[in-house]
C-alpha cells in the first residue's frame, strides 16, 4: 500500500503513548504504512516566519513535520475563523458566529502555508489524508501545487444543513475548495445528506440517485458517513491500572445505595452543560427520592479560554452548579460535583465504570467518543445507562440508549428517572446492543474503512 501523509490542526507523535483514539487509530496507520505527520508544532513564536518555522524529526518510518505560528496567526486563524466563525456555525449557533475580515485571511494564509510545507515531503503515490475544520481548504492549495495524488478529509465535527453554511462568512471559497478532494468523510449520514443538499439546493446540482458522488462547481467528489470509534481495548485496559482500582474501591465504598450520574466533556457551549444542571435540578424536584441517593459528577476541563463565548459559559456553570448545592446538599451529601481541570483517562474509566448513568447530552456534536467509552467499561451482569441526546452524531448508531432532547427539561429529567431506576433485564439487553455497535465499530475499523474507499476511488 501507498504511504499515508496525514495533515491535522495539531501534530501528533507516534513514538509517544496515544492519549485518545484518533491518535491510536492515525498511529497505527502510519507505523504500518510508514509517511508524514504534519500540523502544528504548539509553538506561537513572535520570531516565527509568515511561512512558519518548520521542525522535522523521524519517529520509525514516519516523519513528524511541525509548523510554528506567530501570534497573529495563531489568533486569526485558531482562534478567530476556525474557533470563532466556523466552530460555532457548525454547531448552530449563529448567535456566536464572528466576522472578520483579518481572521478569514489568515485562516487562508496558514492553509496555504501547510500546503506549501507538506508538498515538499509528498512523493507520486502517496496517499493524503487532511482532518478538521481547521483545513477545509487544503486539497485546492495542494492542488494548485500541482499535487494530483488522491486526497481524502474527514470532519470530525457537524456539518450544517445549507441555509446555514450560505450563511457563514467566505463559505462560497472553501465550499467550492471541498470539491478539490476525493473523498469526503462525515461522522454522520445526516452530515453528508447536508453537504449533498447544499450541491442540490445552492449549487443547483443533480443528487438522485444512491450514488456517493456529488458534483459541484465542475469538480465531483465521493462523500460517505464513517463514524469514528474508540480503542475498545485499550480503554477497558486502564481499569487494570492502580489508579483505577484503588478510585474504583474508593468509590463503592463511599457510595454503598448511592447512584452516580456521570458527564465529561470539554466546557463548549455546544455541550450543553448548563441544560444539564438544570435537567439534574429538576430530577431533584420532581423526584425528591433522589435527593441524598444520587450525586452528579460533571467533568469541564477548560478549552478556548482566550474566546469570550467560553469565559460565559464557565461563569454560568459555576454558578448554576452552586445554586444547585445550595438548595440541595446537606452535611453528608453534596448533589454536583464540579471538576474543572483535566482528568486522566484510568480515573475516567474508572468513574464510568461504577456510574448508574452515563450523561450525554450535548446541544450538537459531530459523534461524542464519551458515549462510547461509558459502554466500553460497563459491567455486562450490572451494566449502567446511557441518557444520549439525540443531538449527538452518537445517536445514529447507539439507538438502544435513552435518547433525549436536552432542550426539554422535564421530559429529560423524568428519563434520567427512568435510567437510575431501570431494572436489570431491560439494562442488560440494551448494553448488549451498545456494546455490540462500539466493539464492531472501533477506531481502528474506522480508519481502515476510510482508506481503503480513498484507495478506490
Amino acid at each position: 500500500m501507498s504511504r499515508l501523509i496525514v495533515i491535522s490542526n495539531r501534530l501528533g507523535d507516534p513514538s509517544k503513548p496515544p492519549s485518545g483514539g484518533l491518535a491510536v487509530a492515525l498511529n497505527g496507520a502510519l507505523n504500518a504504512l510508514g509517511g508524514v505527520w504534519m500540523g502544528w508544532s504548539g509553538t506561537i513564536s513572535d520570531t516565527a516566519k509568515s511561512d512558519g518555522d518548520v521542525h522535522t524529526q523521524q519517529a520509525g518510518k514516519v516523519t513528524l513535520v511541525g509548523v510554528d505560528m506567530n501570534k497573529a496567526e495563531h489568533d486569526g486563524y485558531y482562534l478567530g475563523y476556525s474557533n470563532s466563525t466556523l466552530w460555532p456555525a457548525f454547531h448552530h449557533r449563529m448567535d456566536l458566529v464572528e466576522n472578520h475580515q483579518k481572521d478569514f485571511d489568515q485562516y487562508c494564509m496558514v492553509n496555504r502555508t501547510f500546503a506549501q510545507h507538506v508538498a515538499k515531503f509528498i512523493e507520486p503515490d502517496d496517499v493524503i489524508w487532511v482532518h478538521d475544520y481547521h483545513l477545509l481548504p487544503l486539497a485546492q492549495e495542494l492542488r494548485s501545487m500541482g499535487v494530483t495524488n488522491k486526497i481524502g478529509f474527514f470532519l470530525h465535527i457537524p456539518f450544517p444543513p445549507s441555509q446555514i453554511v450560505t450563511a457563514i462568512p467566505g463559505s462560497e471559497w472553501w465550499m467550492e475548495a471541498m470539491f478539490s478532494y476525493d473523498l469526503i468523510g462525515f461522522q454522520t449520514k445526516a452530515d453528508a445528506t447536508n453537504f449533498r443538499l447544499y450541491a442540490e439546493r445552492q449549487l443547483h446540482e443533480d443528487i438522485g440517485g444512491e450514488t456517493d458522488t456529488v458534483t459541484g462547481f465542475g469538480q465531483s467528489v465521493r462523500v460517505r458517513d464513517f463514524p469514528i470509534g474508540i480503542d475498545v481495548e485499550q480503554f477497558r485496559a486502564l481499569l487494570t491500572h492502580e489508579e483505577a482500582i484503588e478510585l474504583r474501591e474508593r468509590l463503592e465504598v463511599r457510595s454503598s445505595g448511592r447512584r452516580w450520574i456521570t458527564g465529561v466533556e470539554r466546557l463548549d457551549y455546544s455541550k450543553g452543560l448548563p441544560e444539564r444542571l438544570k435537567i439534574y435540578r429538576q430530577l431533584l424536584h420532581k423526584y425528591p427520592e433522589n435527593q441524598g441517593t444520587t450525586s452528579l459528577v460533571q467533568i469541564a476541563p477548560p478549552t478556548r479560554e482566550q474566546v469570550e463565548a467560553y469565559a460565559d459559559i464557565r461563569e454560568e456553570l459555576e454558578l448554576l452548579s452552586g445554586a444547585v448545592n445550595g438548595e440541595f446538599a446537606t452535611i453528608d451529601w453534596t448533589p454536583v460535583r464540579y471538576i474543572h481541570r483535566q482528568v486522566p483517562r484510568t480515573r475516567l474509566a474508572a468513574l464510568f465504570s461504577i456510574s448508574r448513568v452515563g450523561m450525554v447530552t450535548p446541544l450538537r456534536d459531530g459523534m461524542n467518543l464519551v458515549a462510547k467509552e461509558f459502554v466500553a467499561v460497563q459491567d455486562d451482569d450490572d451494566p449502567g445507562v446511557l441518557v444520549l441526546s439525540e443531538f449527538a452524531g452518537a445517536a445514529e448508531q447507539m439507538k438502544d440508549a435513552l435518547l433525549v432532547n436536552p432542550y426539554n427539561i422535564e421530559h429529560t429529567a423524568d428519563a434520567l428517572q427512568r435510567a437510575l431506576h431501570m431494572p436489570l433485564d431491560e439494562r442488560k439487553e440494551r448494553h448488549a446492543s451498545l456494546k455490540k455497535v462500539v466493539e464492531e465499530g472501533d477506531v481502528v475499523t474506522w480508519c481502515r474503512d476510510f482508506l481503503e474507499a480513498l484507495q478506490k476511488v
